[in-house]
C-alpha cells in the first residue's frame, strides 16, 4: 500500500513559490464558499511520526482564514475526557456548518497506538474501526465532508529526521517517548496503519496517503487535495438532489385500530395513598445511597424521560431528584433546538451533556425528539428519521460499554386522563404555565404519534438499552414504578465485574479505574 509514498517525489523552492500564492487565493475562495453553502469540514491529518504532521496543520492555517478554522490534537487525555465514554471528545471538536476542523490524528491516533502496542488484538482493533465507519458515515449522511491525510515516510528518511530533532535543542520537544519506539519498529507500525487504512477507507470517506519525504511537496500536495474534495463537495451541493434511499425498511403504516405495544399497558393501575408513601420513603432513601456508592465507583447514571404531554414526567423527575443529593445530578429540558445546535448533527447537543463519572443526568426529553416530534411535524426528512433508529442504537451503545447506566422510560396516559390534566392546569392558577396552544394542537396528532412511539420502542429498545413503559394515568403507581426500576438497575449495576467502572479503550479493553491497562496479546 505505501509503496506509492516512497517514490521520492520533490518540488523545488521555484516551483513551490511559484504554486502557493495561486493554491492560498483558491483555498480562501473554497473556504467562503462552503461558509456560505453551511457545509462543515473535517480534516485528520495522520501518519508516521516524523512525517511533519504538525508542519502540515501550521501550514494549513497559514493559507485559510483562520477566523473559520479550529484544530485539536488528541496525544493526551485530560481527566475530564477520561471521566466520559471516549467520542465525547470528538464530538466536542466537530465543526459548525460551513467551519472547518483540523484534527491531529483524530479518532484513528488511539486505535494505532494500542493495536502497535498490543493493549488489543486484530478483531478488537476491527470491531473499533467499524464504529469509526459508522461514525463517518453518520457524519457524512449530515452534510460533513470528511478529508483524510496519511502522511509517509521511508524508514531511512524517518530515522534521520528523529536523530535530528533529538540532536537539536530547539526542536527536541517536538519529540514524545513514543517515537522512538515507533521507529524501532517501523515494519511493524506500517503493517498496523496498513490494516486501518484499507478497513476504513470508505468513498464517503477516502483516505489520501501522502509522500512526505520532502516538506515542499508533501505541503503542495495536500493543500491542492484538500482544496479538490471541497471543490468537489461544492459541486455536489449545487447539483439536483435524488431522493435519498432509505437504509433500512420501515415498519408499515399502521391504521388507527392496529394494536400497538401501548394498548397493552393496563393504564388503570392505581397505589393507595399509605403505600405510596411508604414505598416512596424506602426507595427514596435507597436511592440516595446508591447514588453515592456510583460515585464512589465513578459510574455515571443517564435517565431518559419521554412521554406523552402532561404524562407525568416532571413528577417522576422531581421524586428522583429530591432524593439524591445536588452535587451529583443534572437535569435538562430539552426543547427546540438552539442555532448553535441547528449548526451540528442532532446528537452532537446530547454529547456534550453526558455526564462525568459518578454524576447522574436526567433528561426530560431527549434524542428521541428526532423520531417522534421531528418525524410527525416533519422537521426530520424520511430519509433522517429513518436512519435515527441506527444512529440512536450505536450512540447508547457506546454509554453502556463505556460504563454509563442508562435507563430510558416511556410515559404513557389514556387520552381521557390526558384531557381531564389538561383542564386542570388550565383552572389552576400555578399550574397554567404547563399547558399551551401546543399541547392542543399536539393532542389532535394522537393518532400519529401512536406508531410513531410503537415504532422507536420497537426499533431501539435493545439488550443494552431496553425502554420502561410505565402505566401513568395514576401518578403515585407511575412513580413508584420508576422509582422501583431504576434502584433495581443501578443496584445490578454496581455489583458488576469493577473492571467495568472504567469505560473502555479504543480497541476494546477496559480501562481500570487506576487509568491503567493490562496488556492484551
Amino acid at each position: 500500500m505505501f509503496e506509492a509514498t516512497k517514490l521520492g517525489r520533490s518540488v523545488s523552492k521555484a516551483v513551490f513559490r511559484e504554486q502557493e500564492e495561486g493554491l492560498r487565493t483558491e483555498l480562501l475562495e473554497a473556504q467562503r464558499q462552503i461558509q456560505q453553502a453551511g457545509i462543515p469540514v473535517v480534516v485528520i491529518i495522520s501518519g508516521v511520526d516524523g512525517a511533519g504532521k504538525g508542519e502540515v496543520v501550521n501550514r494549513l492555517t497559514e493559507w485559510t482564514d483562520t477566523r473559520g478554522i479550529q484544530t485539536y490534537a488528541f496525544w493526551d487525555e485530560t481527566d475530564e475526557e477520561r471521566e466520559r465514554p471516549r467520542y465525547w471528545r470528538f464530538w466536542r471538536a466537530l465543526p459548525s456548518r460551513g467551519e472547518m476542523s483540523i484534527l491531529f490524528g483524530g479518532w484513528y491516533l488511539a486505535p494505532v497506538e494500542y493495536r502497535f502496542q498490543g493493549l488489543c488484538n486484530d478483531a478488537e482493533l476491527d470491531a473499533e474501526l467499524n464504529r469509526i465507519v459508522d461514525f463517518e458515515q453518520m457524519l457524512t449522511q449530515d452534510g460533513v465532508l470528511i478529508v483524510k491525510f496519511w502522511c509517509h515516510l521511508t524508514e531511512k528518511e524517518q530515522k534521520r529526521r528523529l536523530r535530528q530533532l533529538a540532536r537539536d535543542d530547539r526542536s527536541r520537544w517536538k519529540t514524545t517517548p513514543s517515537q522512538s519506539k515507533f521507529a524501532e519498529h517501523y515494519l511493524q507500525f506500517e503493517r498496523v496503519a496498513e490494516r486501518i487504512i484499507r478497513h476504513t477507507d470508505r468513498g464517503i470517506a477516502p483516505w489520501y496517503l501522502i509522500e512526505a519525504n520532502d516538506p515542499l511537496y508533501r505541503d503542495l500536495t495536500i493543500g491542492k487535495t484538500l482544496l479538490s474534495a471541497i471543490s468537489s463537495r461544492l459541486r455536489q451541493a449545487s447539483a439536483p438532489q435524488r431522493p435519498e434511499p432509505a437504509d433500512e425498511p420501515s415498519l408499515p403504516p399502521e391504521p388507527s385500530a392496529q394494536i400497538t405495544l401501548l394498548d397493552h399497558l393496563e393504564l388503570g393501575q392505581k397505589l393507595s395513598p399509605s403505600l405510596y408513601d411508604k414505598e416512596l420513603r424506602h426507595l427514596q432513601g435507597e436511592l440516595n445511597a446508591l447514588a453515592w456508592q456510583a460515585h464512589s465507583k465513578k459510574r455515571s447514571s443517564v435517565l431518559v424521560f419521554e412521554g406523552v404531554d402532561a404524562g407525568g414526567k416532571g413528577g417522576a423527575i422531581r421524586r428522583i431528584t429530591s432524593a439524591v443529593d445536588a452535587r451529583l445530578y443534572r437535569t435538562l429540558s430539552i426543547a427546540a433546538p438552539t442555532d448553535e445546535e441547528k449548526a451540528h448533527h442532532y446528537l452532537w447537543r446530547f454529547w456534550r451533556h453526558i455526564p462525568r463519572a459518578g454524576r447522574m443526568t436526567l433528561f426530560d426529553r431527549s434524542w428521541y425528539g428526532r423520531v417522534l416530534v421531528e418525524r410527525v411535524e416533519g422537521f426530520a426528512a424520511p430519509t433522517e428519521w429513518r436512519r435515527a433508529y441506527a444512529e440512536i442504537n450505536q450512540f447508547e451503545e457506546q454509554l453502556v460499554e463505556n460504563g454509563v447506566i442508562l435507563f430510558k422510560f416511556w410515559l404513557q396516559i389514556s387520552e381521557e386522563e390526558q384531557l381531564r390534566r389538561f383542564k386542570a392546569r388550565e383552572e389552576t392558577p400555578y399550574k397554567r404555565y404547563k399547558i399551551t396552544d401546543e399541547d392542543w394542537r399536539n393532542r389532535e396528532k394522537w393518532p400519529l404519534y401512536r406508531p410513531a412511539v410503537n415504532e422507536m420502542v420497537v426499533r431501539t429498545s435493545t439488550e443494552s438499552a431496553e425502554w420502561t413503559l410505565v402505566e401513568g394515568d395514576d401518578k403515585p403507581f407511575a412513580r413508584i414504578k420508576v422509582l422501583r426500576t431504576l434502584t433495581a438497575g443501578l443496584r445490578t449495576a454496581l455489583s458488576e465485574d469493577p473492571s467495568r467502572s472504567g469505560y473502555l479503550s479504543p480497541c476494546g479493553e477496559p480501562r481500570r479505574s487506576n487509568g491503567k491497562n493490562d496488556k492484551a496479546g
